[in-house]
Order: C-alpha cells, then sequence, then structure tokens
C-alpha cells in the first residue's frame, strides 16, 4: 500500500490513519491521570490548611463585659479604690478572676461610671433616704450601697499628683451661692452651711453643674457660747441624746451628699465620747467626715476608722487672709504638696475673692499637670482596706 505523505496530495475525503499500539494507548490515559494528579494536589493543600497544629494558631476571643450606666435614679455602686489604686487613666480591669457564673468574663469598670449618672446627680436616691421627725436622713440602702458612694463624683483615677478643694458656706447668702454654683469648676467640692436658705433648690443647682457636696456640722469650740457657730451646735455637755437630734437636725438640712465637715469644734473634736456619738451615727448611715485641719488635737482620725466612717483631713486652709495673692500662695502650697505626696486637700469659704482665685488657679493648674478632684476621691475608706 502506497504511502501518502504529503496531505495535499491525499484524495479528498479521506482520513488519515490514527496511531496504534502503546503510545496511542498512553495519549488515551494522559488526561485522566493529569486529572487525579490536581484532585490530590487540592486535597493535600485543603488538609494542610484546615489542621489547627501545629500550622494554624488558634484564636483566642476575650470577652469583656462593660459595666452599664442606668440612666435610672437607681444605680449600683462600683467598688474600685481610685485614691488608693489608681491606674493610668482610662478603664480599669478591677477584677481578673471573675465566679464561673459570668462566664469567665473579665468585667472592666471605668473609673467616670462611680457615683450617680450626671443626668439625675440632682435628684435623691429614694433607697437612700429615711423618712423621720427631722425630715429626710441619708442612710445605707438596703443592698449595703452608701451615700459616700452613690453621690461621689467620679474622676479619672490616673496616677499623679490630686489636689482636693471644699469651699464652704454655701446657702448663707444667695448671690454668693449662685457666683460659687456658677464659677468654681466642677470639681470644686461644695460645702453647704446648715443655717442657709433654699438648700434643697442650690443642692440641685450645684449636683446639675456637677459638684460633690457635703453638710458643715457646727461643733462646740472652746470659748462656746461666746463664740457661737450657730443654731444646733454639738456640744460635749450634751448627753448622747441631745448629740443625734442636733446631728440629724443637720443631716436633714438636704440630700445627695457624700460627707460632712466640722464648722469650728475645737473642743467637741478633742472629747473622745461625744465624738464617738457623732461618728458612729455617720458610720451607721454611710456618710464620710472631713476635719477642715484646724485642730491639732482632733480625735477624728481614730474615731472615724473605728467606726468605719470614710475619712479626710484638710492640709491648709486657704483663705484665712482674704487676699488673692495670700490665697493662690496657699494654693499654691498645695500644689507642692500634693507632687509631693500623691495629693493634698484644702478648704476655704465662698468669699468672692476666694471663689475668683480658685477658679482661676485650677485653670492654670490643670495646665501643670495637676488634677482637681473630689473630696471623696482623698478619703481614706475603712470598708475598702
Amino acid at each position: 500500500m502506497v504511502q501518502i505523505e504529503k496531505e495535499i496530495d491525499r484524495p479528498l475525503g479521506q482520513a488519515p490513519r490514527r496511531p496504534t499500539g502503546k503510545r496511542s494507548a498512553w495519549l488515551r490515559k494522559g488526561p485522566l491521570l493529569a486529572g487525579l494528579c490536581v484532585v490530590a494536589l487540592v486535597a493535600a493543600s485543603a488538609s494542610i490548611a484546615f489542621r489547627q497544629k501545629p500550622y494554624r494558631t488558634p484564636e483566642v476571643v476575650a470577652v469583656v463585659t462593660p459595666e452599664v450606666v442606668a440612666a435610672a435614679p437607681a444605680q449600683p455602686v462600683a467598688n474600685p479604690k481610685p485614691a488608693q489604686t489608681p491606674s493610668s487613666g482610662g478603664p480599669q480591669i478591677i477584677r481578673v478572676n471573675p465566679p464561673e457564673s459570668e462566664g469567665g468574663a473579665v468585667v472592666v469598670r471605668d473609673p467616670s461610671a462611680v457615683g450617680q449618672n450626671v443626668r439625675v446627680a440632682h435628684l435623691p436616691e429614694k433607697a437612700l433616704i429615711e423618712d423621720s421627725p427631722a425630715g429626710p436622713l441619708p442612710i445605707r440602702a438596703a443592698d449595703g450601697r452608701r451615700p459616700f458612694d452613690v453621690y461621689a463624683r467620679a474622676w479619672s483615677g490616673a496616677r499623679g499628683a490630686r489636689v482636693a478643694i471644699v469651699i464652704g458656706g454655701l446657702g448663707l447668702s444667695q448671690t454668693g451661692t449662685q457666683t460659687a454654683i456658677g464659677k468654681l469648676p466642677p470639681e470644686i467640692t461644695l460645702g453647704f452651711a446648715p443655717q442657709g436658705n433654699s438648700l434643697g433648690r442650690w443642692m440641685q443647682a450645684a449636683r446639675r453643674e456637677g459638684h460633690e457636696i457635703i453638710m458643715q456640722v457646727p461643733l462646740e469650740p472652746f470659748d462656746f457660747p461666746n463664740v457661737n457657730p450657730g443654731r444646733n451646735t454639738l456640744t460635749v455637755e450634751a448627753g448622747a441624746d441631745e448629740i443625734l437630734k442636733n446631728l440629724r437636725w443637720t443631716l436633714s438640712r438636704t440630700t445627695n451628699y457624700t460627707a460632712v465637715m466640722n464648722y469650728m469644734g475645737a473642743r467637741f473634736s478633742t472629747n473622745p465620747e461625744a465624738m464617738g456619738v457623732m461618728m458612729a451615727e455617720l458610720g451607721k448611715r454611710g456618710i464620710g467626715y472631713v476635719d477642715d485641719g484646724t485642730s491639732a488635737r482632733s480625735l477624728a482620725p481614730e474615731t472615724a476608722l473605728k467606726n468605719g466612717v470614710p475619712f479626710a483631713a484638710g492640709d491648709a486652709i486657704i483663705d484665712g487672709v482674704q487676699d488673692r495673692g495670700a490665697i493662690l500662695d496657699k494654693l499654691d502650697e498645695l500644689e507642692r504638696t500634693a507632687r509631693a505626696k500623691g495629693f493634698a486637700i484644702g478648704t476655704g469659704n465662698a468669699f468672692d475673692v476666694t471663689v475668683d482665685a480658685v477658679a482661676s488657679w485650677a485653670s492654670e493648674a490643670r495646665k501643670r499637670g495637676i488634677e482637681i478632684v473630689p473630696i471623696s476621691a482623698v478619703a481614706s475608706d475603712p470598708e475598702r482596706g
């Protein structure tokens, strides 16, 4: 048979003869084998990709449960200790081994969430009010919450130099009270005199502006009654019942305060029995005590500790001399004290010159790294250890 070498010489319509033998069989099986190789390669790649070990590091999912600040008056009380164990600002992890009931979540609380929601800070917490013949009295809630905690103003919780300033005498002058509330930064703590007028209204105005507030309690000085702190003064000669009656009158004058502060009281504060009666009542009600620092012989520190009362003592009275330059000098002394020991406490009165000087100094002190904090932020609290 003649083999036609060129396609052009092949008769029209005659197909070329296909190759036969081993070569033909291999060509038929080639695509099948190539497909099987591809499938095997894909399967091996998938197996490697989805193995956890040792090729893939497992994901770690951290569950963080933020604290919710309710907008209603009833608030849970947070337990951070900003004055003793502050962090470097921002939220703090305050419990790293939560109970199993929380599902192993880490609880994170922001120091700014301590106390009342600012939108309702002017409203008394009903659970912290006891109705009495004298009027509404502060009391611990059934769940253990204290006015000292619930009515506290929040602060950053950061380490650094802190200064707390208490300006007292609010309520005695309507114009002076309005000026102090309007001019002073909200970080300044305001003290109300029980003899003042419209204390409920001024309390609400102060709380709306963000101030923490305290009540001033008239205590017997050494030259009483020639020097008289005012109506319902607590005296050494009075029995326990009379001391409690006068104290409760003062406590009932308004609400939403964290602590009381002495007004005078050089004699009363040195008597262990009289101080014991007062401190026992404050401890029962969950109220703190601020000593203005005027009496070196005051028994307030030890009696407060014994009765579980949060306590703070003033380092200086800033307006003993009512002169702007003298007041600024005292404030600068507070700043140096704060830088040396971590915090300092100053007390003063709602005089126009004092209010102006404090407002101006506070603005400049912030630029120098001083944090102005409420009095509750620097109080020692026996219940927090």
